[in-house]
């Protein structure tokens, strides 16, 4: 019975996801065709820099090969699993809704913001943001213009605009909140 957490296995399995053939990916590495035969059936063992070779042949991270189990994030992510995210600058219960951002495009949140909560001070950085309110209502500040959001209602803008965010009313806001690129 083969090991699924073995170099060789996981050499193969990503050598085969991209369809590659074995002389394609030695090609594709700079290495031989019996030398890549060799690492898949854990008869020899590489280097470090032979890896990294591999690895990006494959397009994947080199961090995949010494893991237990290959981190991928779920399709499915229940409430279980959310990661709870705690800035100090902010007044809200802020849930990551995937598993890791690693080469994600986008940063989607959960955020749950009690009255009186939000943001301390307006901030910018680079990329655009998306929000829908869920439950409740939101005060949105973008420079000098202001926004009230009311439940079911979204919002998108340049993350760059300076921005901030509270909760002027007594009932707890929820809302999902995206950010691309994922800035944390």
């Amino acid at each position: 019975m083969e090991d699924n957490n073995k170099l060789g296995h996981l050499i193969r399995r990503f050598r085969q996801e991209k369809s590659l053939t074995v002389h394609q990916l030695a090609e594709e590495a700079g290495l031989s065709a019996p030398y890549v035969s060799q690492l898949e059936h854990d008869k020899a063992s590489p280097s470090i820099a032979t890896l990294r070779r591999i690895a990006n042949a494959l397009d994947v991270h080199i961090v995949e090969f010494f893991a237990d189990d290959i981190i991928k994030d779920p399709i499915i992510l229940p409430k279980d699993k959310w990661t709870q995210i705690i800035l100090p600058r902010w007044d809200a219960d802020v849930h990551q809704l995937v598993h890791s951002v690693e080469n994600k495009k986008m940063q989607p949140f959960y955020t749950i913001v009690p009255p009186g909560g939000g943001s301390e001070s307006e901030y910018a950085h680079a990329g655009e943001e998306f929000g829908i309110v869920v439950k409740g209502q939101l005060t949105l500040y973008l420079g000098s213009d202001v926004y009230t959001l009311h439940e079911n209602t979204a919002c998108y803008f340049s993350s760059l605009r300076p921005h901030s965010w509270k909760n002027l009313t007594n009932e707890p806001v929820h809302l999902i909140w995206v950010l691309t690129p994922p800035s944390w």
